[in-house]
């Protein structure tokens, strides 16, 4: 069984408008189904708690959802809407997509995500997001030669 790199960017938002909502829901039914590559967790201490903490979604049940029902990406937010009485804190929303796209690796993780990928730290990649996902495709695309 092949395992899968999470190509979603935190910076993609589905129809509920909750950057980063698709990526945490692709590693953790990728993980459901012993598909996620090795190396990634599929709720890790970063953006997949902040987006849980700005929902207000209990982090066990909501892995629990995810695993025994493996649902659609809109079956997902369906049921996201639900446990928060049918509408999001707009606020809270907001608050959480500029924490995402505002936040900075440490200069040793943007060194090391930069070095892989043979760009050069110039000073003009420090966002988190874009870092992420030059290390989601430099993992790929090292995944394509096992």
């Amino acid at each position: 069984m092949s395992k899968l790199v999470p190509l979603v960017s935190s910076g993609l938002a589905g129809p509920l408008g909750v950057l980063h909502l698709p990526r945490f829901w692709s590693k953790v039914v990728l993980n459901a189904k012993g598909k996620l590559a090795d190396g990634y967790p599929e709720c890790g201490a970063g953006y997949d708690q902040m987006v849980l903490d700005a929902l207000g979604l209990d982090k066990e049940s909501t892995l629990g959802y995810l695993h025994e029902n493996v649902p659609t990406y809109p079956e997902f937010e369906s049921w996201v809407l639900e446990q928060s009485g049918g509408s999001l804190d707009q606020g809270a929303v907001d608050e959480l997509n500029s924490a995402i796209l505002g936040y900075n690796h440490d200069d040793e993780t943007r060194q090391s995500i930069l070095s892989d990928s043979g760009i050069d730290d110039d000073g003009s990649i420090l966002d988190a997001v874009n870092l992420n996902n030059l290390d989601d495709w430099y993992e790929f695309h090292a995944s394509l030669d096992g």
